[in-house]
């Protein structure tokens, strides 16, 4: 059982009471600064329930689990549940562990942004959410089926234009799937197909499937295409079902992927926990990263009661080795999904890299080109509490600032988190809303 002592009431019926804006989120991290409950004799809850994907990029979180460090840091009932979809992980985040869901866990990074503004919630009801940290970098895969191999389809997607042209004009349709609506694996192809001179919304039907059920669906045909983390795409390959044109960190290197997301009420109502959450997370990304832990995180994954998936789904690409699956295989590549980085840069959660999903989904009618997207970021990025648990873990040399820079793509565009309408005027194909 969680065991929780009494929450602030001013605070939680705060809110409540809360429209949820991001000028509401502002002033309620005005009110309930960082480290108000510093000289709190431990933790507030001993723990909460966090969902997760079976994708590798949760691994932070099983790895905690499974190390015992949430126990370390003082929060040892924390659970870490797997969630069906990410429709159903949405639902979870809403109810709330009050009403029987989550608080918080391993999402898509736009989602904190889609969540806190309501923007994919039933009756558009906003729901508060934080970014805490960057979960991983890099590792995702958008592939291909079979039956397009001889196309020299790649990177490049543009030999899949006449083929796609060919199928609409028959009056077939075309469906290339992803996760999530205005998620990453949504954006990731989306980039892909636009580069190549394929329109996502008009040239493709683009459709929604959960990330363990990507291979089955490809193996029956339901799909010409799909973009997803691993260990689907390298099982997709393994299969024989199909194979990758492209690893996303082709398309922009070192992006960011999934975040540590929770509840906004909850890591308010719970500042002390949160810390201890973030320590443990953070512990848990550093062994991750480190290459003689690779197999053992690999078969701790593969466990039935995490992925249930063979070890081989998952190993090759976590060390950087890829098999493409169309006959190109390379070994040891700079491609393997990251989880701290130097400084932690990989887990800090900077805010320009937000920005540009704001802006991308401001791209493809997600967001009015008219949303105030530093406010956004501003009300929902807490790179203040990474911080602050860095030092809880005795981490002197840390990311400065709140920008990474400028950002640049496979296709020589690039993005100015100072500019981000420097970079819509720059892309060919966008429909904003």
């Amino acid at each position: 059982m969680i065991k929780a002592k009494t929450p602030s009431l001013s605070r939680r019926d705060f809110l409540k009471a809360s429209t949820a804006t991001a000028a509401t989120l502002l002033a309620a991290k005005a009110l309930f600064p960082s480290g108000a409950y510093a000289q709190a004799a431990g933790p507030e809850v001993t723990g909460t329930k966090l969902g997760y994907i079976a994708l590798t990029d949760s691994a932070p979180l099983i790895i905690a689990k499974e190390k015992g460090l949430f126990d370390k840091y003082g929060v040892p009932d924390v659970l870490v549940e797997k969630q069906a979809s990410w429709a159903a992980t949405r639902d979870n985040m809403a109810l709330g562990t009050a009403g029987g869901g989550i608080d918080g866990g391993h999402i898509l990074r736009p989602k904190v942004h889609l969540y806190s503004s309501g923007a994919v919630m039933q009756n558009k009801q906003p729901l508060p959410m934080y970014t805490l940290l960057n979960l991983n970098e890099d590792c995702q895969g958008i592939s291909v089926a079979q039956a397009y191999k001889d196309t020299g389809v790649g990177l490049d997607s543009s030999p899949l234009k006449e083929v796609f042209a060919a199928k609409k004009a028959e009056g077939k349709e075309v469906p290339v799937a992803m996760t999530f609506p205005g998620g990453t694996h949504d954006l990731w192809m989306r980039y892909w197909l636009a580069a190549g001179g394929i329109d996502p919304d008009n040239d493709v039907n683009l459709i929604v499937v959960p990330p363990p059920q990507m291979v089955a669906n490809m193996k029956v045909g339901n799909m010409e295409a799909f973009c997803v983390g691993e260990p689907w795409n390298e099982q997709l390959v393994n299969q024989g079902i199909g194979f990758t044109a492209t690893t996303t960190g082709e398309i922009w290197f070192r992006h960011p992927e999934k975040v540590l997301g929770m509840r906004a009420d909850w890591v308010d109502a719970n500042p002390t926990a949160t810390q201890a959450i973030l320590m443990a997370v953070m512990e848990a990304q550093q062994w991750c990263d480190a290459m003689e832990n690779k197999q053992e995180m690999a078969e701790i994954l593969g466990r039935r009661q995490w992925y249930n998936v063979p070890v081989s789904d998952i190993i090759g690409r976590i060390k950087g080795d890829i098999n493409y699956g169309n006959g190109r295989t390379v070994a040891g590549t700079n491609l393997l999904m990251k989880f701290w980085g130097e400084k932690g840069g990989t887990s800090y959660p900077w805010k320009s890299l937000d920005t540009w999903f704001m802006t991308e989904n401001i791209r493809w009618g997600k967001f009015a080109a008219t949303t105030d997207v530093k406010a956004m970021v501003d009300a929902t990025n807490r790179s203040d509490l990474w911080l602050e648990a860095a030092k809880g873990l005795g981490l002197t040399d840390l990311p400065e600032g709140d920008s990474r820079g400028v950002e640049t793509f496979f296709d020589g565009k690039t993005f100015d988190p100072a500019n981000p309408s420097a970079y819509l005027d720059s892309l060919a194909i966008k429909h904003l809303a």
